[in-house]
């Protein structure tokens, strides 16, 4: 029975690390990737347009 001890935490770890790959590939895309990715493009124009303090060019 010690080896059965001895896989249970290898095994319940690959389990919901699988379930956590699934989740975000199922994530991905969708109805709302195009309002997430306007969101992103906004936020990257405003950090790129604002000036840089403490920067020395």
């Amino acid at each position: 029975m010690d080896y059965v001890s001895a896989l249970v935490p290898p095994v319940v770890m690959a389990v919901f690390f699988i379930g956590l790959v699934v989740t975000i590939v199922k994530s991905q895309g969708g109805p709302n990737k195009a309002k997430e990715d306007a969101a992103v493009d906004a936020a990257l124009s405003r950090a790129e347009s604002s000036p840089q303090a403490g920067r020395d060019n």
